[in-house]
């Protein structure tokens, strides 16, 4: 807590570029705050900042360098580092013989918060009990002093005088105070080792990111911490919240943080880029269709070449499909089309071949002409072919106008076998082929494709 006098002379050591570096609190954004040459800007918790902290970060200089950290990114942020607007590094290393910490969910009732304070107790450490209700934490407290005569407690919230408040935490600190009832005060900047357990009361009505700060007020040494989120009953609660707080559940090993950000981007929404909202669903086109309308966009921006996309257009007239008595349920049969559709590689494609022989045993002719079209529908995106069809022994082709094709290679084997090759007026290229086995057929295209390429 500084005193005006002394905020006053750091603020004109800024303007007069007598301060190198100063740490500071919102304070900093304030209009009054002018600096003499800033070059660098490292946000901590930056998921504590809205969009108009964060502008008035950018107006202080046009060319400044942002550092964001953060262990869970709001939704926005952690979207626009996945397609490549931001940098985004990840430290996933915890600190030394640090352990996770083991959290539950469960109603709120006397028994459970008696036992969690006295199981803590009686291995000599201290508890922190999060009241976010400033008008109703001392009825709190005095509630826990019955219930837990045991405890020495102790009362923190922000609307305490900067004296009063401090000597609290140093009572804490030093152990003269067992059980802190507190608001969400405490949510980051703590450091106490000997506090290991901490209970949430409504923890419905955080969100994720705040949870999983406030859980990590504990578990900052070498003992095993638990946390305890406190609900009126899971009926009450709205279904947002349910999922937050099974995620939080689920995701309890150490380095969680960006896994429960993926969570929170799921739940919430990316919000707008360019907008004031920093989440929010995209209604209007689709997750993937906006993701990949960004990627395209950056990379226009970035000046990077755009390679056409094509979506091949297959008329082969083979029976290629999963047969209902080989995967009976509707539900299931159309999510592995949907796998099939979305697969990126080879890879994926054999890893999905592997798991259905687990799950369903040998696969009948149906199912391998089904993965021949996709490896081939893979192929002929990576080509830029258009359209493929076959009919009386002969294989058309039509290509995309940017497609790789090397002339002279094409140019060679029409001459070199006349009445075999052909091409259209419109572009089209044709060819015979002896191979009535679409087994055999299909690797024949990928080889054609292969050598004029």
């Amino acid at each position: 807590f500084l005193a005006s006098k002394e905020s006053q002379q750091v603020l004109e050591g800024l303007a007069k570029g007598r301060v190198d570096i100063v740490i500071g609190t919102h304070r900093l954004l304030q209009k009054d705050v002018a600096f003499k040459d800033l070059g660098l800007v490292v946000i901590d918790e930056e998921h504590r900042f809205g969009v108009v902290h964060k502008e008035r970060l950018k107006k202080l200089r046009a060319t400044v360098d942002v550092i964001s950290l953060t262990a869970t990114p709001i939704p926005r942020t952690l979207h626009m580092s996945l397609v490549g607007i931001r940098d985004m590094s990840i430290i996933e290393t915890p600190p030394l013989d640090r352990l996770a910490i083991h959290t539950y969910v469960t109603r709120y009732e006397e028994a459970v918060i008696r036992d969690a304070v006295l199981r803590e107790l009686e291995r000599g450490g201290q508890i922190f009990f999060l009241h976010n209700r400033v008008e109703t934490i001392a009825r709190m407290a005095q509630k826990l002093s019955d219930l837990i005569p045991e405890a020495r407690v102790a009362v923190a919230h922000g609307q305490m005088r900067p004296r009063e408040l401090e000597k609290v935490m140093l009572d804490f600190l030093d152990g003269r105070a067992q059980l802190l009832v507190c608001s969400a005060i405490v949510e980051s900047g703590l450091d106490f080792p000997n506090a290991n357990t901490i209970i949430i009361n409504r923890a419905d009505k955080f969100g994720l990111a705040q949870l999983y700060q406030l859980r990590g007020r504990v578990g900052r040494s070498h003992r095993r911490a638990y946390a305890y989120l406190l609900i009126p009953g899971e009926k009450i609660i709205t279904r947002d919240a349910e999922r937050r707080l099974k995620a939080l559940q689920e995701l309890d090993e150490l380095g969680g943080g960006f896994k429960l950000a993926l969570h929170d981007l799921e739940i919430r929404g990316a919000g707008n880029l360019l907008g004031k909202q920093q989440s929010g669903h995209i209604e209007a086109v689709g997750f993937e269709l906006y993701t990949q309308m960004m990627e395209r966009a950056v990379k226009e921006l970035k000046g990077e070449a755009l390679k056409p996309e094509v979506e091949p257009e297959i008329r082969l007239g083979i029976p290629a499909y999963f047969p209902q008595d080989y995967i009976p349920d509707t539900n299931q049969r159309l999510l592995f089309y949907k796998r099939l559709a979305s697969l990126r590689d080879l890879e994926e494609l054999k890893g999905l071949k592997e798991e259905l022989q687990d799950r369903f045993g040998p696969y009948s002719s149906e199912v391998e002409n089904l993965f021949l079209v996709m490896y081939l529908r893979r192929v002929l995106k990576d080509y830029l072919v258009q359209q493929i069809t076959y009919h009386d022994g002969r294989l058309s082709l039509l290509f995309h106008p940017q497609s790789p094709v090397k002339v002279e290679k094409l140019l060679e084997l029409i001459k070199g076998d006349k009445g075999r090759y052909r091409i259209s007026p419109e572009g089209r290229l044709s060819f015979a082929s002896q191979n009535q086995d679409w087994q055999k057929l299909i690797p024949e295209v990928v080889g054609f494709l292969q050598t004029i390429h």
